[in-house]
């Protein structure tokens, strides 16, 4: 790793003082949402228990929990904006492994893969309707109708980049990768410190907030990628995502090495059905110097995320503290592997 290298990923993430807040209530936030699901004698029930069954890291509700902390937020209006928030992105990972084809979620069967794919549709659908429903409780709550308008554009911006990846007609270059994986992984970031200093009235926020979600969701989707092509992401095979042609950071700087031959040779295979070839693109990739140039981007957007976290009120600190504890578990050690 290289001396600037370190001394970013020091300043970013090293201070302890960004320890995740609030542990205590991830088993609350988990209570919560289960107390919300379809009976267990309901087919729904059932899936959307196997679902939860994981929570996960619920980073996007401790982040609205964080922030009410911060801004003096009462916790009933915050729990129930949290999971919200948390319901909705779970929604659109049932329906992720759908259009992806994923058959594991947190370690156990997607859910398409152990009810199929019309109850997974349903179950997502039905998470939809249930995250707008504790929206208006939490815009009720807080006397702040403006919730319910932060979430469903939430949605549309995560939808409208999701269809960015299934509308282009080749292959993306650098910049429309980063549309694409800001589209879809910003918006669901912003939501929950957004939602909170509305309810607060922390208008001062909103753009710092903006900022920095935008470039840690884009090092949030650049990591998960370079995870990918490694094989260390959890997903089917690895390189799943040149198996499947989805645009992925490491893939798009791979093209760029090529020389005008061998980059059509390659659109030429991206562009076709053909997946007898993707063990020996597999292996071009992985003697280029694709991942480092990865890295290399990565670390300057862990940059523009720092850069954007100075903006901050020094009262609102542990607002981000939560996605950049995850960011500093996923990144830290991409960065050091590769620069």
């Amino acid at each position: 790793m290289t001396e600037n290298a370190q001394r970013i990923l020091q300043q970013a993430f090293g201070d302890a003082a960004f320890a995740c807040p609030l542990p205590e209530l991830s088993q609350a936030i988990t209570d919560f949402i289960a107390n919300r699901l379809p009976p267990a004698s309901h087919p729904l029930g059932a899936a959307a228990r196997h679902h939860f069954m994981v929570p996960g890291k619920q980073i996007r509700a401790r982040m609205a929990l964080a922030a009410s902390d911060s801004f003096d937020v009462p916790r009933i209006a915050a729990l129930q904006w949290a999971a919200a928030v948390e319901v909705l992105h779970n929604a659109s990972l049932v329906h992720d492994d759908i259009c992806d084809g994923d058959t594991v979620r947190r370690g156990h069967e997607s859910v398409w893969s152990r009810f199929g794919r019309d109850m997974a549709l349903a179950l997502g659908d039905w998470l939809i309707a249930l995250s707008f429903e504790l929206a208006a409780e939490a815009a009720h709550t807080g006397r702040t109708p403006l919730l319910i308008s932060i979430l469903s554009r939430s949605m549309s911006e995560t939808t409208s980049g999701q269809a960015l990846e299934f509308g282009t007609a080749s292959y993306p270059d650098w910049s429309a990768y980063m549309n694409i994986s800001t589209g879809k992984t910003a918006p669901l970031l912003i939501a929950p410190a957004e939602g909170i200093a509305h309810l607060a009235g922390r208008q001062d926020v909103l753009q710092p907030l903006v900022s920095f979600f935008t470039a840690a969701g884009a090092c949030y989707q650049i990591a998960n990628d370079m995870l990918n092509i490694a094989g260390t992401d959890g997903a089917n095979s690895p390189a799943s995502d040149l198996i499947r042609r989805t645009p992925n950071a490491v893939i798009v700087m791979f093209r760029t090495t090529l020389k005008r031959n061998k980059a059509a040779e390659f659109d030429k295979w991206l562009a076709s059905s053909d997946t007898s070839g993707a063990a020996t693109w597999q292996k071009r990739l992985a003697r280029s110097l694709a991942m480092q140039m990865t890295a290399s981007s990565l670390l300057k957007m862990m940059e523009q995320a720092e850069a954007s976290s100075a903006q901050f009120p020094h009262d609102c600190r542990d607002v981000i503290a939560p996605i950049q504890s995850q960011l500093h578990t996923v990144c830290h050690k991409l960065v050091s592997d590769y620069l």
